[in-house]
């Protein structure tokens, strides 16, 4: 484990370091950390669950930290996202007014890497230069605009003055800052992605915090991306919203 990432998750999932890095199931009620990540963050906080380390963390409304604890304190963490068990879980959701809202793989990268000369050039965004981007469709994943998670730095693939593909990152905490990627379709199968993400992930090294890439659980093409750019898989999240 990454001490930043312990950090992290100590903060979101309202526990402590130690528990992090114990080989325990761990159940607390949600209570607001100032370092939690924020990126369209859900409020309320009805149930967040983390498969790291080999265990579960649970953490939201008292209620269902509750009922998750009888359920679920000898769950098979490895196995615990099996569609099966998802669909059970979501059925004892719906008593308390709550549903699964997503469920996602995430991954980080500890180590700045030199990234391989490509036939694109690259052009850097910072701060308020990314604005100029801001309801463009075509890079709705590079750049949030989420208001507790500002887009702090940009990386653009450029071939004769066309844009190619955009990454971006969100400062989601004050410790981990998340990377998001938009290929133009003219431009996929051709390595613009990863060389995009590398050279971001190096950024945000850089600047001292740790960089990590969420996705679907389906989407493989996604998942090649960060692997391809040096990424590995760090944990597994998954988050329940109010009905309705």
């Amino acid at each position: 484990m990454h001490p930043l990432l312990t950090r992290q998750l100590a903060a979101d999932f309202c526990c402590t370091e130690h528990d992090i890095l114990d080989a325990q199931h761990h159940f607390t009620v949600f209570t607001p950390h100032p370092d939690r990540r924020q990126y369209q963050e859900i409020s309320p906080c009805m149930l967040k669950i983390a498969v790291v380390n080999g265990k579960l963390l649970f953490t939201g409304r008292e209620d269902i930290i509750a009922r998750c604890r009888e359920l679920y304190s000898g769950a098979n963490a490895p196995w615990f996202m099996e569609a099966e068990n998802l669909a059970a879980l979501n059925a004892e959701l719906s008593a308390f007014g709550a549903k699964i809202r997503h469920a996602r793989p995430f991954y980080i990268s500890t180590t700045s890497m030199p990234v391989p000369e490509q036939t694109f050039t690259i052009r850097r965004y910072r701060g308020k230069e990314i604005e100029q981007f801001r309801g463009d469709d075509r890079f709705g994943n590079a750049y949030g605009f989420c208001e507790t998670a500002p887009d702090m730095l940009g990386v653009a693939a450029m071939s004769d003055g066309r844009l190619l593909g955009m990454a971006g990152v969100s400062a989601d905490s004050p410790l981990l800052w998340q990377i998001g990627i938009d290929v133009l379709p003219e431009a996929r199968g051709q390595g613009v992605a990863a060389a995009l993400v590398s050279h971001i992930r190096n950024d945000v090294l850089a600047e001292g915090r740790l960089p990590y890439y969420g996705t679907s659980i389906s989407h493989l093409a996604s998942q090649r991306v960060a692997l391809s750019a040096g990424f590995r898989p760090a944990w597994f999240e998954l988050v329940a919203a109010p009905i309705g």
